[in-house]
C-alpha cells in the first residue's frame, strides 16, 4: 500500500502542472519525514533522481521543497545513492547553469549539514574533495563558483577536518593560493575557510601557514588589501587554533604593532583588523602574549581616541546645570561624515583594552593608572555604537575589579578598589554628561555603568546624589524614555539607595518619589516591578527608624500607601508584580502603620486574601514577618484569627520554603500578639511543628524548636500547652539529641526547649533529667549512642541544671560524683561530660575534691574515659580559675604520665577564654607560657599539637607578650620548636578582627618564611599557617606573596630524598615522606586563588606544578582537580594555552583501574577520584574557546563511549 502511494507521489512530481508537482513534493518530504519509512534500492534510485530533478524545476517554491526533502532523505537511503547525488551536484554546481548554481549550492550544503556518521562522511569526501578544489583552483572558473565553492568546503571542514587528515596539505596550498586574489569577495572566504581548516591542522601544517602568512604581510611589494587579507587571516588563526597559535606570536605581534603604528592615516581598516588579531591573541594566547602586554596596551590607548578627521575642542564643563539648555544645540551640531571610518578603529581599540582587561587581572592597578583615566574622558566618543563599547570596556574593568577584590573590604593604597575610589568623581561628571544626551542608548549604557560602579563601591556615590537625581527623573519621566531605560534608571536607584546612608537622600525625595510612584502605574510589567522594588527602598529611607531624624515623612506616607494599594488590588497582572506590590506593601505598614488608620482595614484583608493563594502565598508569609516585627505593634486584630490559622495549616504542606517562613513568620507574630491569640490555635501549633523534628533537616528543626520555646515562655498559655509539648515534641526532642548529625543552632535551640520546659513547669525537673541520662543507655533496637550525641546530651543536662536552680543542680552534681565512684563506663564517660559543661557554666568549687575525683578517671583503661575527664577539668577550672589553673599547672608539672590529658585540660581553659575575650592574671600566664615553651620540644606529636593550640589561643587574649616570644623561637635549633611557633601563629589567626592582627602584622615574614627551612616538618607548619592567614585574613599576607609563592609552588614538587623504602621481610613498602607537604602545599593554593587571586600568577603555576600534581598520588590529586576547576571558571585565559598537556594525566585518572584483590576501600577511594577528575573535566570543557582542543574534543568522545563514565559524567555536569 505504502509502495502505491509512494509511486502516486513520483508520478504526480513529474506532471506538467506547477501546483500538482509542489503539492506532491510536499506529500513526499511528509512520507520522508515519518519515522517508519523505509525504501528499497529501486525506490531509493528512484527517489535520489526525482528529488535532483526537481532541484532545477522552473517554480522556485518546487525546487525550495525538493532541497528541503534531501534533508531526511540523506538519512534514509544508502551510502552510494548519497555520494552518486553529490557528485551530481557537483557537477551541476562546477559546470552547470548559471539559474541552477545557487540551488546545487544549498542542496550540497543541506547532504553535508545531515552526514552524522563518519563512515558516509568518508565515503562522500573521497569524491567531493577533489571537485571543490579544482573549482576553487581552477583557472577558468568564475567568481561566483569559487565563492559557493569555498563556502562549501568551509563548511566540509568544520564538519570533517579531522577526518581528511591525508589532503591537509592539498587542501592547504589550494587556499593559500587564494589569498592573492583580485577578488574582496574569494579573498574573504578563504580566510574563513583556513580558519575552518586549522582547528586540526598538525602543527607543522601550522606553522607552515603562519610562516607564509607572516611573509606575505612582511615582503614590501604586497599590495595594500592583500595585507589586510593576511592580517585578517592571523586574527582568524588566532581565534581558531587558540593556544596552538602562542608559538608563533614571536613573528606576528611585531609585525601587527607596526603595521598599527605605520599604516597611512586613511589606512583605518589595516588598524582595525591589527587590533582585532591582538585582540584575540590576549584572549587565546594569554601565556604566550605576555611579553607584548605593554606594547599592545598603549597601542589600544593611543587608538582608543583615533579621530583624525576631528578635533575636539569642546571644553569640560564645570558646571552641570549650565548644559541643560544647550542640550539641543549640543546633538544638533554633532560632526558626521558618511565616508569616515576611523571609528571601526576605535571601536576595535576598545575591544582589544576589554579583552586586556578581562584575561590579565594581575595588572589591574597598572590599567587604573594607564587606562581608566583615558576610558573614562572616551565617554565623549561620538559615534554610539563605539560609545556602547567604551563602557562596555569601563563595566569591564569594574567587573574584574569586583573578582578580584571580592569579600574584602580593605581600601590600602595598592588595592584596585582605592584606586577606582579616586576616580569617582570624574566618573560621575563624564557620565552626567552622557545621561544629557538626548540618544536613549546612550543613556542606558551609563546608567549600566553607574550600576556597576555602585556593586563595586557600594557607598561611593554620596557626594554626588545631588547631581544623579535630576538624570533619573527626567529618565522617568521623559515621554521619549523607552521601558529598557526606565528599568536601567530603576535598578540603578534600587541600588544606590539601598547601599547608602538615608539621610543621604533625604533632600531629594520630593523629587525621587514623584517619578518612581509614576512607573510604579506604568503598563509594562517589568518596569512596574523595578519601581515596587525601589519603593520598598524609598520607605526605608524616608523613615530609618522610629526617631525619623528631624525628617518629616508623613507627606509621603499615602502616596506610597496609594500608589501600591492599587496594584495589590489589581488581580490581573504578572506574578512578579504581584510578589513585588505584597513585599512593598509588607514593608509599608511595618514602617507607616501608625500613620495609617483605615487604610490598614482595607489592605491587612488583601493580603489575606493573598496568603489564600498558592501563587502568591510565600511572599505574603514574609510579609506579614516583616509586620510583625515592627516595633510600632501594628494592629491587626481584624485578620490575626485568619492569618495564624492559615500559617498553621501552611506546616502540613509539602513546601520547605513555605514551613520554613511560616515558621519564622508564627514566632514572630507570638512574639508580639501573644495575648490576642488563644490556647486552643497555640495546641494546634504545637501538633503541627512537632513533626518537623529531625535531624533529616536541622535548620527546620532549629526554627521549629525556637517557635516550640517561644510558646512555652508565654504566660498565659495553658495546662493544655504543656502537656501539649510534653506528649508531642519531648519525644521528637530526645529522638533528635541522640543524632550524630546535631550541631550548631538545632542544639542551641535544643538546649533552651529543655530550659524552657523546666522555666515553664509543665514538666518536674527530675523526670527531664530522667529521659535525658536514659537516653544515653544502649538500646535493643539501635545499640550503643555516638560519641558526638554523649555531647549533646551533657549541654542539655547542664542548661537544664542552671534552669532548675542552685538546689537542683547541687544535688545532680553530687548524683554524677557519685556515678564516677562506681565504674560504669557509659554512665561514667556521660557524668564526665555532663560535670564539665555544668562547671564551664557555673562555679563547683563548693563541691569539696570534685576535682581529685575526675583526675581519677585518668587511670581508666578506657581512651573516651580519659579523654571526657580531661575536657570536663578544663571546663570546670573555666568555672572558678583561680582555684582550678594553678591544680591544672602544678598536675602538669608532677604527673608526666598524664601530661597529654592536663594538657588538653588546659587547652579547653584557655580557648574558652580567648572565644569568650576574658583574660587571665600576670602571674598565671607566665606559669601557662613556662610550661608550654617547655613542652614544645615533646618527641610527641600529640603533645605538641595541644601545645601549639594554647600558644595560639592565648596569643589572641595576650598578643603582646607573646608574638615577640613565638618570634625568638622561630630561631630554635630545634626543628619541633619551630614548627610548634608557627602552628601556633596558625591558632592565633581567627576570621573576626582582632588585637593580635595589628601587632603580628609586621612579624608575619619571621613565621612564614620557615617555608624554607630544612626539615619538611617546619616546613609544612609554615605552609599550612600561610593557608589559614589566605582563608581568615588575606590582607595581611598580601605584601609577602610575591616572595611566598615560588617558595611554596616549590613544595608541590616530589622530591626524591624524601622517599624511602622500608623493608618488611616478604615484601618492601615504598614512603613518601613528602605526602603531607604537597598536599598541604596545593589546599593552600586552592586557599590562595579564593582571597588572593589578583597576586597569583596562574600561568606560571599550572606548568609544571599543577600538571605534576595531576599525576601525583590520590590525596594529592583531589586537591588538583579542585584548583583546576577554579582555574577553569575563574582564569580561564591561563588555563587554555596549556589545556592539551593537562588532559593526559587526567585522562590516565577516569581510566584507572584498582587490582582485582583490591578492598572496598580502595575501590570507593578511586571511585571519588574518578568523580573528581571528571569534575575537572566539566569544568573544563565549559572553558570558551576549548572547543579547539582535539585533545578535549577525542577525551569527550571516549567518555561519551563508555557509559559508566558517561553516566558519572552526566550526573556531574547537572549538580
Amino acid at each position: 500500500m505504502a509502495n502505491l502511494q509512494m509511486t502516486g507521489i513520483l508520478e504526480k512530481m513529474t506532471g506538467k502542472d506547477k501546483d500538482y508537482r509542489y503539492m506532491a513534493t510536499s506529500d513526499l518530504l511528509n512520507e520522508l519525514n515519518k519515522e517508519g519509512f523505509k525504501a528499497d534500492s529501486d525506490l531509493e534510485i528512484k527517489l535520489s533522481n526525482i528529488i535532483l530533478q526537481q532541484l532545477d524545476d522552473v517554480a522556485g517554491d518546487v525546487s525550495g521543497l525538493a532541497v528541503k526533502c534531501l534533508a531526511p532523505l540523506v538519512k534514509k537511503i544508502g551510502e552510494p545513492r548519497v555520494v552518486e547525488m553529490t557528485n551530481k551536484l557537483c557537477v551541476k554546481l562546477l559546470n552547470g547553469k548559471d539559474q541552477h548554481r545557487d540551488i546545487a549550492s544549498i542542496a550540497l550544503k543541506t547532504i553535508i549539514a545531515e552526514i552524522s556518521t563518519p563512515s558516509l562522511a568518508q565515503s562522500v569526501l573521497i569524491s567531493l574533495s577533489p571537485q571543490l578544489i579544482r573549482g576553487i583552483t581552477g583557472g577558468g572558473t568564475s567568481t561566483e563558483i569559487k565563492c559557493e565553492c569555498l563556502d562549501i568546503l568551509c563548511d566540509v571542514l568544520h564538519k570533517f577536518g579531522n577526518l581528511m587528515a591525508t589532503d591537509h596539505e592539498i587542501l592547504l596550498n589550494a587556499l593559500l593560493s587564494q589569498l592573492n586574489s583580485n577578488q574582496a569577495s574569494v579573498r574573504k572566504k578563504t580566510v574563513s575557510c583556513i580558519a575552518s581548516l586549522s582547528s586540526s591542522l598538525s602543527d607543522d601544517l601550522l606553522a607552515k601557514t603562519t610562516i607564509e602568512v607572516v611573509r606575505n604581510v612582511g615582503s614590501k611589494g604586497t599590495k595594500s588589501e592583500l595585507i589586510r587579507t593576511n592580517i585578517q587571516l592571523i586574527g582568524a588563526l588566532s581565534r581558531a587554533v587558540g593556544y596552538r597559535f602562542g608559538p608563533h606570536l614571536g613573528d606576528t605581534v611585531p609585525v601587527l604593532i607596526d603595521y598599527c603604528t605605520t599604516a597611512s592615516e586613511n589606512d583605518e581598516e589595516l588598524r582595525e583588523y591589527s587590533l582585532q588579531a591582538l585582540e584575540s591573541f590576549l584572549l587565546r594566547c594569554p601565556r604566550d602574549i605576555s611579553s607584548y602586554c605593554d606594547q599592545i596596551l598603549h597601542l589600544a590607548l593611543e587608538y582608543l581616541s583615533f579621530d583624525p578627521n576631528f578635533t575636539d575642542n569642546m571644553e569640560e564643563d564645570t558646571d552641570d546645570e549650565n548644559h541643560e539648555e544647550e542640550e539641543e544645540d549640543e546633538s544638533a551640531n554633532e560632526y558626521t561624515d558618511d565616508e569616515d571610518v576611523s571609528w571601526k578603529v576605535r571601536r576595535a581599540a576598545a575591544k582589544c583594552l576589554a579583552a586586556f582587561i578581562v584575561s590579565r587581572p594581575e595588572m589591574l592597578c597598572k590599567l587604573y593608572e594607564e587606562a581608566c583615566p583615558k576610558l573614562i574622558d572616551r565617554f565623549k566618543e561620538r559615534e554610539e555604537n563605539v560609545k556602547m563599547d567604551v563602557f562596555n570596556t569601563f563595566i569591564e574593568l569594574l567587573r574584574q575589579t569586583g573578582n578580584v577584590t571580592k569579600g574584602r573590604t580593605d581600601m590600602d593604597e595598592l588595592s584596585p578598589r582605592w584606586l577606582l575610589k579616586q576616580e569617582v568623581a570624574k566618573i560621575v561628571k563624564s557620565i552626567n554628561r552622557q545621561l544629557r544626551e538626548k540618544s536613549i542608548k546612550t543613556k542606558v549604557g551609563a546608567f549600566s555603568v553607574l550600576k556597576e560602579l555602585v556593586l563595586v563601591l557600594p557607598d561611593c556615590l554620596a557626594d554626588h546624589i545631588g547631581t544623579l537625581i535630576p538624570r533619573i527623573e527626567k529618565a522617568l519621566n521623559d515621554k521619549s524614555s523607552t521601558s529598557n531605560l526606565k528599568i536601567e534608571a530603576l535598578i540603578f536607584t534600587r541600588l544606590v539607595l539601598a547601599s547608602h546612608s538615608p539621610s543621604v537622600f533625604h533632600p531629594y525625595i520630593k523629587d525621587l518619589s514623584s517619578p518612581v510612584l509614576s512607573a510604579v502605574s506604568e503598563r509594562y510589567y517589568k518596569v512596574t516591578a523595578d519601581a515596587l522594588r525601589v519603593c520598598g527602598e524609598l520607605v526605608r529611607v524616608v523613615r530609618p527608624n522610629l526617631e525619623g531624624f528631624g525628617f518629616d515623612f508623613k507627606p509621603y506616607v499615602h502616596p506610597i500607601y496609594n500608589a501600591i494599594m492599587t496594584r495589590l488590588t489589581n488581580q490581573d497582572q504578572d506574578q512578579e508584580v504581584k510578589e513585588c506590590a505584597i513585599t512593598c506593601m509588607g514593608l509599608v505598614i511595618s514602617t507607616f502603620g501608625d500613620n495609617l488608620g483605615t487604610e490598614l482595614h482595607a489592605c491587612l484583608p488583601v493580603l489575606v486574601d493573598r496568603m489564600g493563594n498558592e501563587i502568591t502565598r510565600l511572599t505574603t508569609v514574609k510579609a506579614f514577618a516583616v509586620i510583625a516585627a515592627s516595633p510600632l505593634r501594628i494592629d491587626l486584630s481584624c485578620v490575626l484569627e485568619h492569618v495564624i490559622a492559615e500559617l498553621t495549616g501552611f506546616l502540613r504542606k509539602a513546601n520547605r520554603a513555605l514551613r520554613q517562613a511560616t515558621l519564622g513568620t508564627l514566632n514572630s507574630l507570638i512574639v508580639a500578639y501573644g495575648d490576642k491569640i488563644g490556647p486552643s490555635a497555640y495546641e494546634v501549633i504545637i501538633v503541627e511543628l512537632s513533626t518537623l523534628i529531625s535531624d533529616s533537616d536541622l535548620h527546620m528543626t532549629a526554627l521549629a524548636l525556637e517557635l516550640c520555646c517561644t510558646l512555652m515562655a508565654d504566660k498565659r498559655s495553658s495546662r493544655n500547652v504543656g502537656s501539649a509539648v510534653r506528649n508531642r515534641v519531648l519525644p521528637q526532642a530526645l529522638i533528635l539529641i541522640k543524632s550524630s548529625l546535631l550541631q550548631g543552632q538545632a542544639l542551641l535551640d535544643l538546649q533552651n526547649f529543655f530550659a524552657g520546659l523546666v522555666y515553664s513547669e509543665n514538666t518536674s525537673f527530675d523526670a527531664l533529667l530522667e529521659s535525658l541520662l536514659s537516653s544515653a543507655k544502649p538500646s535493643p533496637q539501635s545499640g550503643g549512642v555516638v560519641k558526638q550525641a554523649l555531647y549533646s546530651i551533657a549541654q542539655c543536662v547542664a542548661v537544664l541544671c542552671l534552669a532548675a536552680g542552685d538546689h537542683k543542680c547541687s544535688s545532680t552534681v553530687k548524683m554524677l560524683t557519685e556515678i564516677l565512684k562506681d565504674d560504669g563506663t557509659t554512665n561514667s564517660h556521660l557524668a564526665l561530660l555532663c560535670l564539665g559543661e555544668i562547671g564551664r557554666r557555673k562555679d563547683l568549687s563548693s563541691h569539696a575534691q570534685i576535682e581529685t575525683i575526675i583526675i581519677e578517671s585518668f587511670q581508666s583503661p578506657f581512651e573516651e574515659i580519659k579523654s571526657a575527664a580531661s575536657y570536663a577539668l578544663g571546663n570546670i577550672a573555666v568555672g572558678n580559675l583561680s582555684k582550678y589553673l594553678p591544680f591544672i599547672l602544678d598536675q602538669i608539672d608532677i604527673q608526666q604520665k598524664k601530661q597529654y590529658l592536663l594538657l588538653h585540660s588546659l587547652k579547653e581553659v584557655i580557648v574558652r577564654q580567648s572565644v569568650d575575650k576574658a583574660e587571665f592574671q600576670d602571674s598565671s600566664v607566665e606559669k601557662i607560657l613556662k610550661l608550654l615553651f617547655n613542652h614544645c620540644e615533646s618527641e610527641e606529636e600529640g603533645v605538641r599539637n595541644v601545645v601549639a593550640e594554647c600558644l595560639g589561643k592565648i596569643a589572641l587574649i595576650e598578643p603582646v607578650k607573646l608574638i615577640p616570644a613565638l618570634k625568638l623561637r622561630t630561631t630554635s635549633l630545634t626543628a619541633f620548636t619551630r614548627a610548634t611557633v608557627v602552628i601556633a601563629v596558625k591558632y592565633s589567626i581567627v576570621e573576626r578582627p582582632e588585637k593580635i592582627d595589628e601587632i603580628i602584622y609586621p612579624e608575619i615574614a619571621s613565621f612564614l618564611m620557615l617555608i624554607k627551612d630544612q626539615e619538611r616538618h617546619v616546613r609544612r607548619a609554615a605552609v599550612l599557617a600561610l593557608s589559614t592567614f589566605a582563608h581568615n585574613k588575606p590582607n595581611l599576607i598580601k605584601g609577602l606573596l610575591p616572595e611566598l609563592l615560588p617558595l611554596l609552588y616549590d613544595q608541590t614538587i616530589v622530591k626524591k630524598e624524601l622517599i624511602r623504602t622500608v623493608d618488611l621481610g616478604p615484601f618492601k613498602h615504598i614512603v613518601d615522606d613528602g605526602l603531607e607537604l604537597r598536599k598541604a602545599a596545593f589546599e593552600c593554593v586552592d586557599t590562595l586563588l579564593d582571597s588572593c587571586l589578583d597576586q597569583v600568577n596562574p600561568s606560571s603555576f599550572i606548568v609544571p606544578y599543577l600538571k605534576s600534581g595531576l599525576d601525583d598520588h590520590y590525596d594529592v590529586k583531589m586537591p588538583c582537580h579542585l584548583i583546576l576547576s577554579k582555574l577553569a571558571d575563574k582564569c580561564p585565559s591561563a588555563v587554555l594555552p596549556v589545556l592539551d598537556s593537562l588532559l593526559d594525566p587526567l585522562q590516565k585518572t577516569i581510566n584507572f583501574k584498582p587490582k582485582q584483590d583490591a578492598v572496598k576501600q580502595e575501590v570507593d577511594r578511586n571511585e571519588d577520584m574518578i568523580r573528581s577528575a571528571l569534575r575537572a573535566i566539566a569544568s573544563l570543557n565549559r572553558i570558551s574557546g576549548g572547543d579547539s582542543s582535539m585533545k578535549l574534543k577525542n577525551l569527550m568522545n571516549e567518555i561519551s563511549k563508555s557509559t559508566t563514565l558517561w553516566d558519572k559524567y552526566y550526573s556531574i555536569r547537572n549538580e
